[in-house]
């Protein structure tokens, strides 16, 4: 089994803490497929992102309101490519591992048939604001997502049926901007997902919305202070699944990563037998065919 890691970047195309990146995966090398998504190409200059780009056909024109398409296409893209794939882990170029390398191969090989996503009814007006569009869709789906999330195999499938199925929904929400922030959240309302234990409905990526950075974006971490520190604590405390951290300047220090990837701080998981590995990917198959008919019909107006 193994971890898509699915970088968008932009701007600089960089990631900000690419050699912490490298050490970590090369500490379970076995476990991950890396892609990238990029704006442009030629801006790139570190070998090891060149090495794992994903083939400029692949590549979507997005914006900061529009950038599903990227999502989308990474997604595909690693599913079809190696069939192996289990997680899914949408990242961004400020984003770092915040547990370490042997705890994330535990709760891996214990959750990879789950969706690590936080989902909740939308905080906005939604007759005021175009974005999603959600006015036009039943109240039931007037929900939001985290925009960095961690997706099963079995869920990132639906995603792909909807946009297959469901292409003029999926162009719709999209049309409204910001959809990424919510579409994940519709699809999996629209599978009846919410209702089946394939969800851990919390955040797989933190952030600090208590001290942001501008009127859209989480703070940036770009020193560890007693402050920093404290809140990065109450946040993986707060959230037991939490795999990474964003947004985290180059200048963080690494030894405060490392620190905080090694806390104990007393969360207790169910563990599972991979005997049943095989069974449950036959049965993510079967139920998805025999979903995708009902979807087809499905209309969330």
């Amino acid at each position: 089994m193994k971890v898509a890691l699915c970088f968008i970047i932009s701007y600089e195309h960089i990631l900000q803490k690419e050699k912490y990146w490298i050490e970590w995966i090369n500490a379970n090398k076995d476990l991950f497929n890396i892609y990238f998504h990029y704006k442009e190409k030629r801006k790139i200059k570190s070998k090891w992102i060149l090495n794992h780009c994903i083939p400029e056909k692949y590549i979507k024109t997005t914006s900061y309101y529009n950038v599903v398409p990227a999502y989308m296409t990474l997604l595909s893209y690693a599913f079809e490519t190696d069939k192996t794939n289990q997680w899914f882990c949408m990242l961004t170029d400020s984003c770092v591992p915040i547990i370490s390398p042997k705890k994330f191969r535990q709760l891996f090989f214990n959750y990879y048939d789950k969706s690590i996503i936080h989902c909740d009814k939308a905080h906005w007006n939604v007759d005021l604001h175009k974005r999603a569009n959600l006015r036009l869709f039943k109240k039931e789906y007037h929900l939001v997502n985290d925009p960095w999330f961690t997706l099963c195999r079995y869920h990132v499938h639906l995603c792909i049926l909807f946009m297959v199925g469901q292409n003029n929904l999926y162009n719709t929400i999209n049309n409204g901007g910001l959809s990424n922030e919510s579409i994940f959240a519709i699809i999996l309302q629209t599978f009846n997902e919410f209702n089946k234990n394939r969800i851990i409905n919390t955040s797989s990526t933190i952030c600090d919305w208590s001290r942001m950075s501008n009127p859209t974006s989480p703070h940036l971490f770009n020193e560890c202070g007693e402050e920093d520190e404290n809140i990065i604590i109450n946040l993986l405390k707060n959230n037991p699944y939490a795999l990474f951290l964003r947004k985290v300047n180059y200048n963080f220090p690494d030894e405060k990563i490392y620190y905080f990837s090694n806390l104990d701080l007393g969360h207790k998981y169910k563990y599972k037998s991979n005997n049943f590995y095989y069974f449950l990917l036959f049965l993510s198959f079967f139920l998805t065919i025999c979903f995708t008919k009902i979807f087809v019909n499905t209309q969330p107006f």
